[in-house]
């Protein structure tokens, strides 16, 4: 079974989205309210995202990955520019999931490398509890930089981390 890395495509878009909803479910039940988790439009507003991420205005800022075994897509990754106002001129990545199945493989850190490069200082906010990905995300070179907050969208709880740029 080849797992590819790869950038995402417009033809992606239906299986990122799989991806995402599942993965969602797969890791913040418990975390995320059922009702979110649950709802029959997240796969379509997830479709939503994705094409409106690969759109040709977006792709001038934006890096979304894919990552595909045996034909069908596993994981997906996005960075973009910063939302956070104390950090404007970072990256910011906003998205990295993979299905549980994958994890450990590699194929997490593919994914990390190939939207914001090892050269490039980055952020992301990282729900809180979540320690498969806060220890995933640590020995990838991010820290917590003491910043919390409740995201808006689903109520999570939500720790900053950032990663200098690195020479390597």
């Amino acid at each position: 079974m080849t797992l590819e890395v790869r950038p995402a495509v417009i033809a992606d878009v239906a299986g990122m989205a799989r991806v995402h909803v599942d993965t969602w479910s797969e890791t913040y039940r418990g975390i995320m309210p059922d009702e979110l988790l649950d709802a029959p439009d997240l796969i379509d507003r997830r479709r939503q995202m994705w094409t409106s991420a690969l759109d040709e205005a977006h792709q001038r800022t934006h890096s979304c990955a894919v990552a595909e075994q045996s034909g069908r897509i596993v994981g997906i990754a996005m960075s973009g520019p910063s939302r956070d106002t104390d950090r404007p001129d970072e990256r910011e990545l906003f998205v990295l999931y993979t299905y549980k199945a994958v994890q450990g493989s590699g194929v997490g850190k593919q994914l990390l490398d190939t939207v914001v490069g090892p050269g490039t200082t980055c952020h992301l906010w990282v729900a809180d509890p979540n320690p498969r990905a806060q220890a995933f995300y640590s020995k990838n070179g991010f820290v917590p930089d003491g910043t919390i907050k409740t995201d808006e969208y689903d109520g999570v709880r939500e720790v900053r981390m950032v990663r200098q740029a690195r020479g390597d």
